[in-house]
């Protein structure tokens, strides 16, 4: 038995991923897959938000403000990509994303020519004290 974080979800969302990129292949824009990918885990069941606002702050002031392709569960951060191959940059963006919130699940799923995914975990110490003042 895996013991993979919030594994159940993240098998959900891969499997709708390579549902999704099976039915409308390559070559759409990222805001085509966003939106079939929430459609079709909305239609699951699952609680799912678009384009949700992270807010950084440096010493309680608010420094900038990102925007998650899709939030599911409030447990797992989905970044979409329509590129021909991920790159570091993109794996940093997500894990930006997870450093400024209390989630430590990210999938980075790539809708070019080939299929490509990636998880990412984010945890420490200081994730812990963000829950558990």
């Amino acid at each position: 038995m895996s013991n993979l974080l919030h594994k159940e979800i993240t098998d959900s969302i891969l499997k709708t991923y390579y549902d999704v990129y099976n039915q409308l292949g390559y070559g759409f824009l990222e805001k085509v897959y966003q939106n079939s990918m929430y459609f079709e885990l909305k239609s699951l069941g699952y609680k799912v938000e678009a384009q949700k606002p992270i807010k950084v702050y440096f010493k309680n002031q608010l420094v900038g403000e990102y925007y998650a392709d899709l939030l599911v569960e409030g447990n797992v951060i989905v970044e979409l990509k329509a590129c021909e191959l991920l790159i570091n940059v993109h794996s940093a963006q997500l894990m930006n994303y997870l450093k400024a919130t209390e989630i430590e699940v990210g999938l980075l799923l790539n809708f070019g020519e080939d299929a490509e995914f990636k998880r990412i975990i984010y945890t420490n110490d200081r994730k812990q004290n963000k829950k558990n003042p």
